[in-house]
């Protein structure tokens, strides 16, 4: 039972010490020119703040939102993009009816102004 769990874990092996080795190659040889700007700390585009409990913009954190679940949403499309020979005319139009209700989506929270950002 080894033997055929064998060649995977030499790949995972090797994935993982060629990711560690690459960060660690790139921390020791890469260049070093700190400076107050490069070291401060950056809030998601808009200036750090000292209180917590001071009040901010959410917009941002909505469009960030409405992005995750518009590009999960698409990735769904490889899989039926790849089987499209095998699921038939069922397949298209579930996809169909899929894509539809996602541009409907879209169009509203385009309508909406979800996406505007001034």
């Amino acid at each position: 039972m080894l033997t055929e769990y064998f060649p995977i874990l030499i790949f995972l092996g090797m994935a993982l010490g060629m990711g560690v080795g690459l960060i660690a190659a790139g921390g020791i040889l890469g260049p070093r020119h700190p400076n107050d700007q490069k070291l401060s700390p950056y809030e998601c585009g808009f200036e750090a703040f000292d209180d917590s409990r001071m009040k901010f913009d959410v917009r941002f954190y909505l469009v960030a939102i409405l992005f995750i679940i518009f590009d999960l949403e698409i990735a769904f499309l490889f899989p039926w993009a790849v089987a499209l020979d095998t699921i038939g005319m069922t397949g298209l139009i579930a996809m169909s009816i899929f894509l539809a209700v996602l541009v409907i989506g879209f169009i509203y929270e385009w309508k909406k102004g979800a996406l505007e950002w001034e």
